[in-house]
């Protein structure tokens, strides 16, 4: 697949699956640092660009959420790992029905899908948002049963406008439980 990039690591190495945003793309701050901190603890990264999927509408969730289903059908739950972006989040139902682990940043809880599936794999998914997110909802993200950081002041790029010391706080508290995460998967 060509809207399917995979850096390669040593053989039998993790898989950790970048699924971008509409607007966030796989060279944006979370996902680029997410990427270099994967890479070098010897993941693979595979990474999603929805621009190059043909025919794909990046406003037609179903079309997305199978795609993503696609690429995560050869996921091995026992060992990779899946990092998704807004609409990256409308994988969460595949990686929930897989039993791949996932962090979801700013995940898309409104749609009903991704918030069901978020408590079906309650146990082995992260939900990050901020406050300032209009997508972002703490009470649902909560309600799920899953682990949550919640990030007071950050909007849906997790960022705090006009706060360049907040926002790279911000951007080492998520990259730092990305590593925790990581952690937990290679026990």
């Amino acid at each position: 697949m060509a809207a399917v990039r995979t850096e390669r690591a040593t053989p039998g190495a993790p898989v950790a699956t970048l699924l971008p945003g509409r607007g966030y793309g796989p060279q944006a701050p979370l996902l680029y640092y997410a990427r270099l901190l994967l890479r070098s603890r010897g993941w693979a990264v595979r990474t999603v660009d929805w621009e190059k999927v043909p025919g794909l509408d990046p406003a037609d969730h179903p079309a997305v959420a199978a795609f993503a289903a696609e690429v995560l059908a050869t996921a091995d739950p026992a060992r990779d790992l899946v990092i998704g972006k807004s609409l990256g989040t409308l994988a969460l139902p595949a990686a929930a029905a897989r039993g791949v682990p996932g962090i979801w940043l700013t995940p898309l809880l409104g749609v009903e899908d991704v918030r069901r599936a978020a408590a079906r794999a309650a146990a082995s998914t992260l939900l990050i948002g901020g406050t300032a997110d209009p997508f972002w909802d703490g009470a649902a993200a909560a309600a799920t049963g899953a682990a949550v950081l919640e990030v007071p002041g950050a909007d849906h790029s997790l960022e705090r406008p006009g706060d360049l010391t907040g926002t790279l706080e911000v951007l080492s508290t998520v990259l730092s439980r990305l590593e925790s995460r990581m952690s937990e998967l290679a026990r």
